[in-house]
């Protein structure tokens, strides 16, 4: 499929009209969340990247991450230009892509972690494979795999129509980053396009473990919701138990990336899910 082949046609929802699709009334994401609202905490979230090391060791990887205390896992696709991730998630997905990951790929290891666990799984991709792959037959396969939406780093609400349709029509999740330079007007925009949750990128710059997780990440939950949001997860930073318990005081959903990526890559999956553990408050 060229470039040109995937460009987007013309579609119902446009944010210029002001046309958006409605909540998922089956979000499987936003069930989650309440489920761990009602319990009293805040959701973890786990980052992986699919096909690091190997497919085999990523998914055992995700299983790990899921029978550990993560309520929601985060699946990378691994891409060339992954202008966002810090260096550890550069490399390891750098290293996806040397041993021959395909895309086709993903969906086999979501449908494996959802049937070996019982986390949400959710896909996080640049926009460029989707469109390579075709949108709606992404939509579809990632459905059919038990998938329940896709963060989108690199996609804007404004340049989201054919996605829009997609995600209608196979019942999934979207999920757009709000930053902490978003203006009011910009973050109305992405709590109405989002399904799920919206992702609350907590510091500038790319993703790693930091010391200490930015103090603005609170003021910018709270503007989330203000802007209509009923879901705000942070990411970006996150590192330890602290950050969680400190995140999830008054986020719904703690993401943990970098940390997670350098437990795979020095001590296997079961290092994944060890980490796991003292990251959910069991170890």
């Amino acid at each position: 499929m060229s470039y040109q082949d995937a460009q987007p046609h013309a579609a119902t929802y446009s944010v210029l009209d002001g046309a958006f699709p409605p909540a998922n009334p089956g979000s499987a994401l936003a069930a989650r969340l309440r489920e761990c609202q009602q319990a009293g905490r805040a959701a973890l979230i786990g980052y992986l990247p699919a096909g690091f090391p190997t497919v085999d060791e990523s998914v055992a990887a995700a299983i790990e991450l899921g029978n550990n205390g993560a309520d929601i896992i985060e699946l990378g696709v691994p891409y060339s230009d992954p202008v966002m991730d810090g260096p550890v998630i550069q490399q390891a997905t750098g290293t996806a892509l040397d041993n021959g990951f395909k895309l086709t790929q993903l969906f086999d290891a979501v449908r494996r972690i959802t049937e070996a666990t019982n986390a949400v799984v959710v896909v996080m991709t640049y926009w460029n494979p989707v469109l390579a792959y075709g949108v709606d037959r992404f939509a579809s396969d990632l459905a059919a795999a038990g998938g329940a939406g896709i963060i989108t780093p690199d996609l804007v609400p404004d340049e989201a129509s054919e996605w829009f349709e997609a995600s209608e029509k196979h019942g999934l999740d979207r999920i757009f980053l709000a930053a902490l330079s978003s203006s009011q007007d910009r973050l109305k925009t992405i709590a109405k396009a989002s399904s799920g949750f919206v992702y609350a990128v907590s510091v500038m710059g790319v993703t790693g473990a930091r010391a200490s997780v930015s103090e603005a990440a609170r003021s910018l939950v709270d503007d989330i919701r203000a802007a209509g949001a009923k879901h705000a997860c942070v990411g970006l930073g996150v590192s330890t138990r602290a950050h969680v318990e400190e995140i999830g005081a008054y986020a719904d959903g703690v993401i943990v990336g970098t940390a997670l990526v350098k437990a795979l890559q020095q001590g296997g999956p079961e290092a994944v899910g060890t980490l796991t553990r003292e990251l959910a408050g069991r170890a």
